[in-house]
């Protein structure tokens, strides 16, 4: 049984796979507390359904794309089990995790979209940087800048762990309010490095909205 706090169609909002239609299942509970966290009603509770009630969810959805997130997925045992029956149902599975779990047991067809936690969210020190060995070309690490200093610190971890070698998906999203979308533009540009920006497609569209 998982903890589900919500579950929903709508476009995918962020990564490589923005603007297309996806299925959102979210999980409750997380193990960090992110300073500029946007879903902390995801923290806690939920009502619990199994992994055959959420597969089916999924497919009733009629989308292609299922996105797994939280909360932390992966603090629950079941998630991977989860994982393998939407795999097992013909979809396409993406996996959001904070990049504060390991990764190890995640099934290579799960694309995985890894958080690295960066100075200012306050949680930088719980990052699990033997993740990004696991990488495949099709995962994702997303780095959500909240300052300069988080910008820099974040390329360090791409030139540190060779990132750019692992994954052509090295997304960079500002903080909500905390940065300008010119400045990190411009940051990207300056980089010389084969990174991404991204904005929040569903705050563009529908604000700070749940279930969307």
């Amino acid at each position: 049984m998982l903890p589900l706090i919500e579950s929903f169609v709508s476009i995918q909002g962020e990564s490589t796979h923005a603007g297309r239609r996806c299925f959102f299942i979210r999980l409750a509970g997380c193990n960090l507390r992110c300073k500029y966290c946007d879903t902390p009603y995801a923290w806690d509770g939920g009502e619990m359904h199994s992994v055959d009630e959420l597969t089916r969810l999924a497919q009733q959805s009629k989308a292609p794309l299922v996105e797994v997130t939280g909360g932390e997925p992966l603090i629950h045992g079941e998630t991977i089990q989860l994982l393998n029956s939407l795999l097992n149902a013909g979809l396409e599975v993406l996996l959001e995790t904070n990049g504060a779990v390991s990764i190890a047991q995640v099934p290579e067809q799960v694309r995985k979209i890894i958080d690295c936690k960066l100075p200012d969210s306050g949680m930088s020190d719980r990052n699990i940087f033997e993740n990004y060995a696991l990488l495949l070309p099709h995962d994702e690490v997303k780095f959500v800048v909240s300052s300069r200093r988080d910008f820099d610190w974040a390329v360090g971890v791409i030139d540190q762990y060779e990132l750019e070698t692992k994954t052509p998906n090295l997304i960079f999203s500002p903080v909500w309010g905390k940065v300008e979308f010119e400045n990190l533009a411009q940051w990207v540009i300056d980089s010389g490095r084969n990174i991404r920006m991204q904005l929040q497609l569903h705050k563009l569209i529908w604000g700070d909205r749940k279930g969307v």
